[in-house]
C-alpha cells in the first residue's frame, strides 16, 4: 500500500473547462475521495494533443490517446481504475486494462446512444451493441437511477451497479443570496449545456409570463439567441454565481428527455428553487412522477412533471421553497462517495476497500 493510501485512477473525456453534471460529479468526487485518504489520478484532455468534437466543439478529443495513455496508465499504476466515459480516452483505457489484466469499472453517465441520434442520422438501437461491448470489459457499470439500470438490463447491459449523486449542498443553499438581477417576474432558469439534445427550445416556446433565462454554453447559442431575442443569455456561470443564479428563479426548467440524471435539478433544490420537468428518465427518477421524489419518507411536492412544460412551470411555481432546499439534502456527497468506493475492483484481487486516513497527499 502507498505510504498516504492506496491510488484511484480515474479515465474521463470530460473535464474542464467543460461545463457539465459529468465534470461537476468528478470534481467533487476526487475531492470526496481524497478526503478520504486515497491519492486520486485524473486521466482527461489536459494531458494529450486534441481537437474540437465535430458538432460540439466545445469538447476536446485526445488524438494521440492510443499512444500515449499507457505510458500514463504504466507510470501511475494504480490500485484502481474506473473508466467514467466513452471516448477516446476511455477506449485507449479499456484497451490498455484488457491487455494488461487491469480490473476496472465503467460508468453510464450520458444516453450517449440517443444523443448521436438527435446530432446525426444514425439509430440509437445501432449503437447500443457498441456500448454494451464497451462496458461487458469491466467489473461493473455504475449507473445513477432505477431507469437507467433498467433500460441498460433491456439492452443486455450486465454488472450493473447502482451509483446515486449527491449536491454541494455547502455551495448551493438557499441562503446563497440574490443575483439582483432585475428581471420581471416569474424568472425561470434553465442551467446547462446550449445544444439541440436539451431540447431548450421547449422551454423558450412555454406560454408563460415573466423572464426566461438560460446559463450556460454550446453549440445551439447563435440560433436561439436569434430566434428568441426576449429571452436572457447570461453564458456560463460558476461557483457562487452560478448558486445565485439557482437561488435567484422563480422556477428551475428541465427540458431534456435525454439525460440519464440532471443534477442541476438538485442544485436548483438545494437553492430552494422548485423544478419543472417532462415524466421522462432523470427526472422520474430525480423527482418522483408526482414530484415529491423517490424517497418513501417524504411526500411534500417539490417539483411538477408533465407532458405539457408549460402546466408544469406553472405548478412548479406553487411548490414550497423550503421543502425544496430541504429535500435536497437528502442526496449526500458522502453516500455517494462511498459507493462508489465500494464499486472500485482493486487489484489485488478479492481484496476489500482499505481503511484510510485524512488525506496528506496532493498528486
Amino acid at each position: 500500500m502507498a505510504e498516504f493510501g492506496r491510488k484511484i485512477c480515474i479515465v474521463s473525456d470530460a473535464w474542464a473547462p467543460q461545463v457539465n453534471g459529468v465534470v461537476r460529479t468528478l470534481e467533487t468526487l476526487r475531492s470526496k475521495l481524497k478526503a478520504r485518504g486515497y491519492r486520486v489520478y485524473m486521466v482527461t484532455p489536459k494531458w494529450f494533443r486534441t481537437m474540437p468534437c465535430p458538432t460540439y466543439p466545445e469538447i476536446p478529443l485526445a488524438l494521440d490517446a492510443r499512444w500515449k495513455l499507457p505510458k500514463l496508465m504504466s507510470r501511475i499504476d494504480a490500485d484502481a481504475v474506473h473508466i467514467a466515459t466513452e471516448g477516446p480516452l476511455g477506449w485507449a483505457a479499456r484497451r490498455w486494462c484488457v491487455h494488461n489484466g487491469v480490473p476496472f469499472t465503467t460508468a453510464y453517465h450520458t444516453a450517449f446512444p440517443e444523443y448521436v441520434e438527435a446530432r446525426t442520422p444514425l439509430s440509437a438501437d445501432l449503437l447500443y451493441p457498441i456500448f454494451r461491448r464497451f462496458h461487458a470489459a469491466g467489473s461493473g457499470v455504475l449507473v445513477a437511477t432505477a431507469t437507467v439500470r433498467d433500460l441498460l438490463r433491456a439492452k443486455g447491459f450486465t454488472n450493473i451497479v447502482d451509483w446515486t449523486r449527491g449536491v454541494d449542498t455547502a455551495q448551493f443553499h438557499a441562503d446563497v443570496g440574490d443575483a439582483e438581477w432585475g428581471f420581471e417576474g416569474p424568472v425561470q432558469l434553465y442551467v446547462g449545456r446550449v445544444a439541440v439534445e436539451k431540447n431548450i427550445e421547449a422551454f423558450l416556446e412555454a406560454d408563460t409570463p415573466g423572464t426566461k433565462v438560460v446559463v450556460g454554453d454550446g453549440p445551439a447559442m447563435a440560433k436561439l439567441q436569434a430566434a428568441y431575442p426576449d429571452v436572457k443569455f447570461l453564458g456560463p456561470l460558476f461557483g457562487e454565481a452560478l448558486a445565485k443564479a439557482y437561488a435567484s428563479a422563480d422556477v428551475f426548467v428541465f427540458p431534456s428527455k435525454t439525460d440519464t440524471f440532471g443534477l442541476v435539478m438538485i442544485e436548483a433544490l438545494a437553492c430552494g428553487t422548485p423544478v419543472a420537468a417532462y415524466p421522462v428518465q432523470g427526472p422520474l427518477d430525480v423527482l418522483g412522477p408526482d414530484g415529491t421524489g423517490p424517497f418513501t419518507d417524504w411526500h411534500e411536492p417539490i417539483a411538477a412533471l408533465s407532458e405539457d412544460l408549460t402546466a408544469a412551470i406553472n405548478t412548479a411555481l406553487t411548490r414550497d421553497r423550503k421543502a425544496c432546499a430541504e429535500f435536497a439534502k437528502k442526496y449526500d456527497w458522502d453516500e455517494v462517495a462511498r459507493q462508489f468506493e465500494a464499486a472500485l475492483q482493486w487489484q489485488d484481487e478479492g481484496a476489500e476497500a482499505p481503511e484510510v486516513q485524512a488525506e496528506t497527499y496532493t498528486p
